[in-house]
Formats: structure tokens, sequence, C-alpha cells
């Protein structure tokens, strides 16, 4: 069994705890909760620190790790400074459990190497502006859907075991907004700095490929949302849609291009 299986699987492993702890009876911001979450967050950093110290790789499983750890993270931050967004843990430590195991059985397909010319400043910005964004992005589609989940129980007047766990629906929108908010400054920047790349390797501002595509949709799409949320008082149903709308573009044009290009056109 070689060393990167087991720091592989170490990796998912260490995100089943925050898992189970999240369905305890009496939920809670508590030591156990910190000690899980700070598990969760350790052992996929630990694995994607020891994958890219050989080399920066860009295949679909270090997408999948990349945006594993950058939930958390920026999940970690969230349930520090906001009462009930540490709720979401239910729906999204789940996920992110999916993503690790896809990224496990894609761990070996190979990936392509880092275009040539481009200065490293300006990759690593435009990189980690856009895992960003991504993880900002779910984290609103999370909310969002923890939001559809309340806005359902409160119509049949019936709780869950589920419901019981989740912020409530005025909390869940409120944390979503802000979320997308933060999301569209840093996709902003996220454009940008991809503009300033392609043009330093092809004197072209813009190339409308699908990834471009996909990403300018998302951001016309999140802006409106913002638009219609701050001028019309947008929520519930429809607006949860349309983060989840933003969310399918974004994951068709960052993990999605990946999963064309590194698996299924090898």
């Amino acid at each position: 069994m070689s060393t990167s299986f087991i720091l592989n699987l170490s990796a998912l492993l260490a995100l089943i705890p925050a898992a189970v702890v999240a369905l305890r009876k009496t939920p809670a911001r508590d030591g156990v909760y910190w000690a899980v979450m700070a598990v969760a967050v350790a052992g996929p950093a630990l694995w994607v620190y020891v994958r890219q110290a050989e080399g920066w790789q860009t295949g679909l499983s270090t997408a999948l790790w990349l945006t594993v750890v950058t939930c958390l993270v920026i999940y970690a931050f969230v349930a520090l400074v906001s009462q009930q967004g540490w709720r979401l843990t239910p729906l999204l430590v789940p996920y992110l459990i999916l993503l690790a195991v896809l990224a496990t059985i894609w761990g070996q397909a190979p990936s392509r190497p880092l275009a040539g010319g481009v200065p490293l400043a300006w990759i690593g910005t435009h990189i980690a502006v856009s895992v960003a964004t991504y993880g900002l992005v779910t984290l609103a589609a999370i909310s969002a859907l923890a939001a559809m989940l309340q806005e359902r129980s409160l119509k049949r007047r019936q709780a869950t075991g589920l419901s019981r766990r989740l912020p409530s629906v005025a909390d869940s929108e409120r944390l979503t907004v802000r979320l997308l908010m933060a999301g569209e400054a840093v996709l902003a920047a996220g454009l940008a700095t991809g503009m300033a790349t392609l043009y330093s390797t092809s004197g072209r501002l813009i190339a409308f490929d699908h990834k471009t595509v996909l990403t300018l949709g998302v951001f016309v799409v999140v802006g409106l949302l913002l638009f219609l949320h701050f001028r019309s008082g947008i929520r519930g149903r429809s607006a949860a849609r349309l983060v989840l709308l933003a969310y399918l573009l974004l994951t068709l044009g960052y993990p999605g291009v990946k999963l064309v290009t590194d698996i299924l056109l090898v």
C-alpha cells in the first residue's frame, strides 16, 4: 500500500467525524465540534500540500480536493463569525465527502501541465481567486438549499430531524446573500486575472471558450440575483433556484471542463 494512497484515504476519513458530530441529538458549536472541524480541515489540506509539493497538478482530482479544502477553510471562518452558519454542517460535509470520494476515484487520471510562458504570480493569483470563488458559491448554494428545506418544512408544518439542525430560513437567506456578495467580488478579480493571464500568453483579453462563457454566465446570474434582492427583495425558492443555477454554471465551468478534458477525452 503506497504512501500516497494512505494519505488520500486519511484525508477522506478525516471528513467523517464532522459528518457524524453534526447528527448529534443536540448539536452545538462546542469543543467537540471545533475538534472534528480541525481534523476535517487538516486531513485534506495535508494531502493537497503533499500532492502539490512535487509540482503543480491541474487534473480533476486536484480540482476536487482543492474545492474540499477551500470550502472547509471558508466554512470554518463562517462558523466562527456567524451565529447560525455552523448549522450548515449536516448538508455541507456529506457533499464534501462525495467530492472527496470522486477525487479519490479519479486520483490516477492524467493531468495537463500548466501553460508555459505565464508569470507564476499571475497563475497563482488566478488559481487562488478561482478556487475561492467556487468555494464561496458552493457555500451559498448549500445555504440556499437549507433555506428551501426549511421553507418546505414550514409549509408542511412538520419539522424533520434535518430541519431542526439547519439554520432558520431568514438566517440561511442572509448568509446566502453575504456569501454571494463575497463570491461576486472574488469572481470579478478572477475574471481580471484570467484576462491578464491570457493577454500575457496570446495578446488577447478574452477567449470565448466554454469555461469563459460559463464563468461570465455565473457573474451575470449572481449579479442579477443580488440586484433583484436589494431592489425588490427577491427571496425564497426563486432566489434559491438562481443560486443553484449559478452553482451549476460554475461547476460546469470549473470541474466540469476538467472532467471532459482529463477523463472523457483522454
